[in-house]
Formats: structure tokens, C-alpha cells, sequence
């Protein structure tokens, strides 16, 4: 088989190759007794019709294309590599001349890989940005621990006050209308740490059991829903329960019946190395992000727009399966993003981040020539189940013959090498910044 790279311009490349005659004739007599086997001709039994006969019931045209699937996966990756083409999508057939006793030719595109000029990428001095130690971290997990096996306790003496728990039946309405999903019964909220708009729980506060009253709020400027957008709302209160949280001594018992430690030294003990990790973690993300930042900034590529169309159609099939897990309607989503024109215009400074980030990634792994091992496969397996709750062997029998799923495995095992390949050639200063809260 010779093949030939008759164009390459933008990243598209059209490779003719030709296959000899005898192997288009064998692959084309194969095709026509595969499609034998599973039509009825009148006169025949199944197989046995000779050619001539197969070809004027389905047609010589439908025999090339069984031919064409016979021959293609073994001369297609063969041009490929002939050609050393750095291809990102599979060959696309756009045209061939099959006739009976000459060569096979076939002619089809694919896209190559963008050049990507890297910057510098080890040795670099930067600087991250972590957050200065929070004193009274260990004081907030331990009263955590505290507060989750706390009891509540009904106030039949006294009105709400801003730490209480309180039960209510509410009803919103903005602009004379119903607000949807803007009522319920029975409905237990922690005025301490609310996550209503902004000014509801607070006018929770001072009340008695039974009281019903109206409270007016405003929903935030960058709130979801359009039409609640900075709308004023009204919302009617039936105080149905006020309790108050009774937070329990912290003994030995308390640690033996709650957790998986004996003791409160123990208990202790695993809280500050839990602080000091999460202190680790946040230190290496911070790194890691600003020195791949770095480097993506130094990086010149182009990006061709087919490239650019295909992210933005990813990002969008993302956005719909969110929506549908949300259980919410597209058309709405839609039509809140002023249209699906609107919405892609907007996703397309991410996909084309997106895919200079892959290349980045894709292009140090080749210099530097990280590769997947199986032992990485292992310990991502590992740690992927881990985080779903199931086994490893659980994984691999609902993922394993996916090839989707293996190769966003392995994707994110190359990306997660370079990351340590960057951390660990490359100088960090890290700079600790006060929480504005």
C-alpha cells in the first residue's frame, strides 16, 4: 500500500492511499459472501448465490462499502504513521475509485494536531498565593463534631433568637404572583447559618410560636432566575417551632459512641492532622495553578475553528446533561441564556482555554515522555472508586469495557504527571494572604 499527503493547510490533512488490486479483489469477494449469508434470493440458499447474482439484488455500490470496512482498518492508522501525522480525529473517507482489476484508491481528511511553541516550563521562579493559617481552625472541626451530635430542644419561653432553629410554614410572592418553588410547610431553618436570601432569616428573629406576620426581602442582582433578578418579594411567616441546640460534653464516651477513636486525644489528634493536610493540599493546588498558569500564558498556539466548534458543542451537551440531572427543561434554560447563539458566543473563550490546556498538557508528557503505566492505571482505579463509595473491582466491571471511560482515565493521569512534573522542576514562593472574612 503507497499513500500520499496530497494537502495539508490549518491543521486538515487529505491523504490519498492505494491499495493493489488483488487486495481490493479479495476484500470485494469477502463482502459480497458476507452479504450473501444474510440475504434471500429467490433460487439460492443463503451463501450460495454467485457473485454476479449478489451483485444485481444489493447492488455493487453496497458490496465496495462492505469491502471499503473490510480494508480501511488495517491501511487507515497504516497512512497515518507513513505520513507521521499527529492526527486528534479519526480518518474521515471523502471519496475513493474502486474498480474491478485496478488499484484502490482512497482519499480521506483528518485533523491534525496544532503546533504548540512552549514557552519555558521548568526552572521557572513564581510566586502562589495560599491563605494565612486560620487560628481558630481546630476550635471550628472540633466544635463540628460537637454540634453534629448535638440535640435540639423545643423553646416554649421566649421569642427567636438569631442562633435558634426555627420551623415555619412559608409563601412567596414577587410582583403580585407566586414565586415558583417559593413555599413550603414545615420547613426547619438555622437562622445561624442560613443560605436564603439575603435578610429572610434575619426577620425570623423575635418572634413567638404561632406568630404569623410578612416579611419583605430583594433577590440579589446575580440571583438564577431572571425574573426574580434584584425583584422586591414578600414572603408570609407561620411560626410553627422554635428549638434552640444543646451541645453535649466532650468526654471519652462521647468520642467512643460517635466516631472511630477511644478517646478524646485521639480524636484530637486526627483533627490537626486532618488541618495539616488540608493545609498541604491547598499549598500544591495553589502551585500548581499558578506555575501551569505560567505556562499556558507563554505558550503560543492556534487553534483552528473546527477545533474551537467541537469544545463549545462538549461544553454545551455538559450544560444539558446538568439541566437534566437538575431536572429543569432546556427550552427554559434556553431562553434564560437569551438563546442557544447566545449561550455558545459566551462558551467560547472556554473551550478554546480548554483545548490550550490539553495541548500544553499533551506536549510536555511528549517532551518529557510521561506515559501511562499500568501501575498508574491501578492506583487511579483505586482512587476513583474510593471516591464513589464502590470497589475497584466494582468499577471496572460497569466501566472497564467503556473506551470513553479509559481514556478520560488516562487523560487524567497525564494530566496529573505533568502537574507533579511541573511542581517538581520549577521554584515556589509562597505568599500568605489574609481571608478579606
Amino acid at each position: 500500500m503507497k499513500s500520499t499527503l496530497t494537502k495539508e493547510e490549518e491543521n486538515l490533512a487529505i491523504v490519498t492511499m492505494v491499495i493493489p488490486s488483488n487486495e481490493a479483489t479479495s476484500a470485494y469477494n469477502t463482502a459480497a459472501n458476507r452479504i450473501s449469508q444474510n440475504v434471500n434470493i429467490d433460487g439460492f440458499r443463503k451463501g450460495k448465490a454467485p457473485r454476479n447474482v449478489i451483485e444485481r439484488h444489493v447492488g455493487v455500490d453496497r458490496i465496495r462499502h462492505e469491502a471499503l470496512e473490510i480494508l480501511l482498518p488495517k491501511y487507515l492508522g497504516q497512512a497515518v504513521y507513513d505520513n507521521k501525522l499527529d492526527i486528534i480525529t479519526q480518518p474521515a473517507v471523502i471519496g475513493y475509485k474502486f474498480e474491478e482489476g485496478e488499484d484502490l484508491e482512497v482519499t480521506f481528511e483528518v485533523e491534525t494536531r496544532p503546533e504548540v511553541k512552549l514557552g519555558a516550563y521548568k526552572d521557572l521562579n513564581v510566586k502562589a498565593e495560599i491563605p494565612a493559617p486560620d487560628e481558630g481552625a481546630f476550635d471550628k472541626a472540633l466544635e463540628g463534631f460537637l454540634t453534629q451530635n448535638s440535640s435540639l430542644e423545643l423553646v416554649l419561653d421566649r421569642q427567636s433568637n438569631d442562633t435558634d432553629i426555627v420551623v415555619i410554614d412559608f409563601e412567596g410572592t414577587c410582583n403580585d404572583e407566586p414565586i415558583q418553588g417559593g413555599s413550603a410547610k414545615g420547613y426547619a431553618l438555622d437562622l445561624a447559618h442560613s443560605n436564603f436570601i439575603p435578610g429572610f432569616a434575619e426577620q425570623l428573629v423575635g418572634h413567638n410560636i404561632n406568630d404569623e406576620f410578612t416579611i419583605n426581602v430583594t433577590f440579589p442582582e446575580e440571583y438564577h432566575d431572571e425574573k426574580l433578578k434584584g425583584q422586591p418579594a414578600t414572603f408570609s411567616i407561620k411560626m410553627k417551632e422554635i428549638k434552640h441546640r444543646v451541645m453535649p460534653e466532650l468526654t471519652d464516651d462521647l468520642v467512643k459512641k460517635a466516631s472511630r477513636f477511644s478517646t478524646v486525644d485521639e480524636l484530637k489528634e486526627d483533627i490537626g492532622k486532618y488541618i495539616d493536610a488540608q493545609k498541604e493540599s491547598i499549598r500544591k493546588a495553589s502551585a500548581e495553578n499558578v506555575i501551569f498558569r505560567t505556562v499556558y500564558d507563554s505558550t503560543e498556539v492556534n487553534i483552528p475553528d473546527r477545533m474551537i466548534n467541537r469544545e463549545v458543542n462538549s461544553l454545551v451537551n455538559e450544560y444539558r446533561q446538568r439541566v437534566s440531572y437538575q431536572g429543569g427543561k432546556w427550552e427554559d434554560f434556553i431562553k434564560s441564556q437569551g438563546g442557544e447563539t447566545e449561550l455558545r458566543n459566551r462558551l467560547i473563550e472556554e473551550a478554546k482555554t480548554r483545548i490550550k490546556n490539553s495541548l500544553i498538557i499533551d506536549k510536555i508528557s511528549k517532551e518529557e515522555k510521561i506515559s501511562v503505566e499500568q501501575s498508574d492505571f491501578s492506583d487511579k482505579i483505586n482512587q476513583v472508586s474510593a471516591a464513589y463509595g464502590v470497589t475497584p473491582q466494582d468499577m471496572l466491571k460497569q466501566f472497564g469495557q467503556n473506551p470513553d471511560f479509559l481514556q478520560s482515565l488516562s487523560q487524567q493521569i497525564v494530566n496529573d504527571k505533568v502537574r507533579a512534573f511541573l511542581l517538581s522542576n520549577n521554584n515556589v514562593e509562597y505568599v500568605e494572604v489574609k481571608s478579606e472574612n
